[in-house]
């Protein structure tokens, strides 16, 4: 009997150890990224010496795969729990409440940190595998609560819809902080009614006009390698791998360049990495003026601006770089793309009010229906690896259309 407690004490003071270095690489590796984040780092977290941590996790990547591996548990849980509700809104509802009161354990210290899924393409092989497996089967779970509802149809349509709703609701965490602990509930039932019942008045029909986002090419021979050849390359390292991910030499070995090239383009890295930032946002700001300029109600103007940038993400000229970027940026960088990502977001804002003041939009909560806008127009950036047969011509209508009209809307 002795032993036995003895070996059950062992067994807590081991859990609670763990529990720890995991809440501590969590919270280490979304201000930081895998790449950024060490091992003597999270050790100083919790007062322990490197050698204590390797007890528990040999290699930092061992340590970020357990991380990913909790996350994805504790969001398979909140799967689970909305599964027994007895209808496809109730389910959409009970997910969107039970993953809000999870954000609110977090943030009061109930529930233990997770981390983000900002840079979980920074994982290779076994880990990589083991990571993306659990999480498509989270996945597959998740896309079971949409099944039997007006929104399943083709395999496309209802993966679309799934990942909206996935993506929307993980992109919560990135804005909710600004609200009172009490007022999450509220927040999720305004996100709840907003991807139920969409933006859209009752006459309101979805249509994406055409804007002419493509910037001007630069004068040179066809096949030079420009500055916005670097640039694309760039952006879509960063989202497939994040921050620290897309070294110089990657970049590099995309565009089939050397190192030589990539410096006569570009002092270093950072100063490519903040050129990406501002490509993207003046690809946004170009879609907002043009749909401001291209008249009509604020609905179709929405629509336009957002439908516009979601086929950008799958154009030639895509995609843009994703939000999850920020967060490894070097301060004081970091905060000055924050407050610019912000001011974007708010003329999504103004475009719902102007909507709503001529009829065409719903009376919503206008800060949070922009923030769903501009977390689908991120979220968009990856619909190809999750959406069979997507492409620049239906994205928007796959992807865009079912915040805008409805989750389990049906098409005109």
């Amino acid at each position: 009997m002795n032993q036995l407690s003895t070996s059950t004490r062992q067994t807590l003071r081991f859990r609670e150890k763990r529990d720890a270095i995991l809440d501590a690489a969590a919270g280490l590796f979304n201000q930081q990224g895998v790449k950024g984040g060490t091992l003597a780092n999270v050790a100083k977290r919790v007062g322990l010496i490197t050698h204590s941590v390797t007890y528990y996790y040999r290699k930092k990547e061992d340590l970020a795969t357990a991380c990913f591996m909790r996350a994805i548990e504790a969001i398979d849980s909140v799967v689970l729990q909305a599964s027994s509700a007895p209808g496809t809104e109730e389910r959409v509802r009970a997910f969107l409440r039970a993953y809000v009161d999870l954000l609110a354990g977090i943030a009061a210290g109930r529930h233990p940190n997770l981390v983000r899924f900002n840079d979980v393409r920074a994982l290779t092989g076994a880990q990589a595998e083991l990571v993306f497996a659990a999480y498509t089967d989270m996945f597959r779970r998740l896309r079971a609560l949409l099944h039997d509802g007006s929104a399943a149809g083709n395999r496309a349509g209802l993966n679309a819809r799934a990942h909206l709703l996935l993506s929307l609701a993980t992109w919560t965490r990135a804005w909710i902080g600004r609200y009172e602990l009490d007022d999450y509930g509220r927040v999720a039932e305004r996100v709840s009614d907003i991807l139920l019942r969409g933006i859209g008045s009752p006459d309101s029909r979805w249509s994406t006009p055409a804007l002419p986002l493509a910037a001007a090419q630069p004068p040179g021979a066809a096949d030079e390698i420009n500055a916005a050849a670097f640039l694309r390359a760039a952006t879509q390292l960063v989202n497939e791998q994040g921050y620290r991910g897309a070294s110089v030499d990657k970049i590099s070995a995309r565009l089939k360049v050397t190192k030589g090239s990539f410096y006569h383009h570009h002092v270093n890295k950072d100063e490519l990495i903040s050129a990406c930032f501002e490509r993207t946002f003046d690809a946004v700001r170009r879609a907002q003026e043009l749909a401001t300029a291209s008249g009509g109600s604020g609905w179709l103007r929405l629509c336009a601006c957002a439908g516009a940038l979601v086929r950008y993400q799958l154009s030639n000229d895509g995609p843009l770089l994703r939000v999850s970027a920020w967060s490894a940026l070097p301060e004081p960088e970091r905060s000055e793309k924050l407050v610019t990502l912000n001011r974007i977001a708010e003329r999504f804002a103004n475009l719902l009010v102007e909507g709503m003041m001529d009829g065409s939009v719903r009376v919503v909560d206008q800060s949070i229906a922009a923030q769903l806008v501009s977390g689908m127009i991120n979220a968009s950036a990856e619909i190809e690896r999750w959406v069979p047969g997507v492409n620049e011509q239906n994205a928007a209508d796959l992807y865009a259309r079912p915040l805008f009209m409805g989750l389990l809307s049906v098409a005109d």
